[in-house]
């Protein structure tokens, strides 16, 4: 007599349908996971953007340069708001990270000598390339903004 043993099919099952939400679980905890870890960030630079504004000093950081041979005079808007900074006869190249208050525009002004020569402005908000422009000659001049809605 042969006897054949019939599986529990209701244990069967139900280490099945464990496995399955087991699986599943796993599978949703690694996709939050994974959100976290390689989210894009943008409500978190909303927030900092809000906090920011919120704030009387909110500042965004701009980096002039003068790039050339010799030396120039350079004007540029700083920490100050609507306050200019001048360095006069300035060794090229020159290069100057500063703070500017929001809704001031970033602003750098070249000035060549009686020698004149050949000088171009960069101007860069947050480490984007906003304006480039060159003055020659002499007493040549030049200027770099950023229009009143950079910051």
């Amino acid at each position: 007599m042969r006897t054949t043993e019939e599986p529990n099919r209701r244990v069967d099952r139900s280490d099945r349908v464990g496995a399955a939400l087991a699986a599943a679980l796993l599978l949703a905890c690694g996709v939050f996971v994974a959100y976290g870890f390689l989210g894009t960030g943008t409500e978190d630079e909303a927030a900092g953007e809000r906090a920011a504004t919120s704030t009387a000093e909110a500042t965004y950081d701009v980096t002039y340069e003068v790039l050339g041979e010799g030396a120039a005079d350079v004007s540029y808007r700083g920490s100050g708001g609507d306050e200019a900074h001048v360095v006069t006869r300035v060794g090229l190249p020159w290069r100057k990270t500063v703070s500017v208050p929001l809704g001031a525009s970033p602003i750098v002004d070249v000035t060549l000598g009686e020698k004149g020569g050949t000088a171009s402005c960069t101007l860069s908000v947050r480490g984007k390339h906003v304006q480039r422009a060159t003055a020659t000659g002499a007493f040549g001049r030049t200027t770099c903004g950023g229009g009143s809605s950079v910051g």
